[in-house]
């Protein structure tokens, strides 16, 4: 009996992580990885860290990846900042890229690429933290009327958590470059993809190659919202989402039923609206 409860428990968490998004998946694994090869001493952090020289004259190219999958030794603050990963990762793929894996990659290198390009002019050798940054800076920006809880103690729109989270950096004395990078080239990423795009003139530069949606872009239905679970943290992690989507489906629904009945009554110029 005890046997079969823990391969119950197995299959059950077996199940939860392949229910989580490929990409959110692979990233977070590959976070919690690398922290428990270092904590067990199987890996140090000097062959992780970012090191432009040993990068290009030792050919330590590993060196581009792995600095963004260490979050220092497990304690608080790996916790805090993977629990952020964790969720605005997720709500990010499961929401405004849902079905398009292959822009949220896009979206990735490109962020990863501009930060190691800033790593080059400033003293930042792990860059993870800032990559959750811009993370949730994205997600905040396409999200501006939710409303949040920084552990009881504040409420705001969602486009303020990036600052509130730059001023807890300071509070706990934090490097504060790191979250003013994140949020840096969060910003440009929405620039250049959502507002840029829609102005007069205006163009899509971010430009996913077809290799990707080749790739990455088949069977993407099977995922769905965030689900409806307790938040970690004290966070109001994007409470409203499902009952928006819910509002959207319902709308099409009704748009639907009318197109039906014009088909069905062409004379009639003005039909029957429910």
């Amino acid at each position: 009996n005890e046997y079969k409860s823990y391969l119950r428990m197995a299959q059950t968490f077996h199940q939860e992580y392949m229910a989580v998004p490929p990409v959110t998946r692979t990233y977070t694994t590959a976070c919690v990885l690398t922290t428990l090869a270092v904590q067990l001493d199987l890996l140090s952090p000097f062959q992780l860290y970012f090191n432009q020289s040993l990068i290009w004259r030792k050919y330590q190219i590993w060196r581009l990846f792995t600095n963004f999958t260490f979050f220092g030794t497990i304690g608080f603050n790996f916790i805090f900042h993977m629990i952020f990963t964790y969720r605005y990762c997720r709500m990010l793929e499961e929401g405004s890229f849902r079905g398009r894996t292959s822009d949220f990659i896009m979206m990735f290198l490109f962020g990863g690429f501009l930060m190691t390009i800033l790593a080059c002019f400033v003293n930042m050798v792990f860059l993870g933290q800032a990559l959750t940054i811009m993370l949730v800076y994205i997600w905040s920006k396409r999200n501006p009327n939710i409303r949040m809880n920084f552990f009881g103690m504040l409420n705001f729109n969602a486009p303020y958590l990036p600052w509130v989270l730059f001023g807890f950096s300071v509070l706990i004395d934090n490097s504060v470059v790191v979250d003013l990078m994140g949020i840096a080239v969060g910003h440009i990423y929405f620039y250049l993809e959502d507002v840029f795009p829609n102005l007069p003139g205006g163009f899509r530069i971010i430009k996913t190659p077809r290799l990707f949606r080749l790739l990455f872009d088949e069977g993407e239905d099977e995922y769905g919202f965030v689900p409806d679970e307790s938040r970690p943290g004290g966070y109001n992690f994007g409470e409203d989402v499902r009952e928006e989507e819910q509002q959207h489906r319902q709308h099409e629904g009704n748009d639907s039923v009318q197109e039906e009945q014009q088909q069905q009554h062409p004379d009639n110029n003005h039909p029957h609206q429910e």
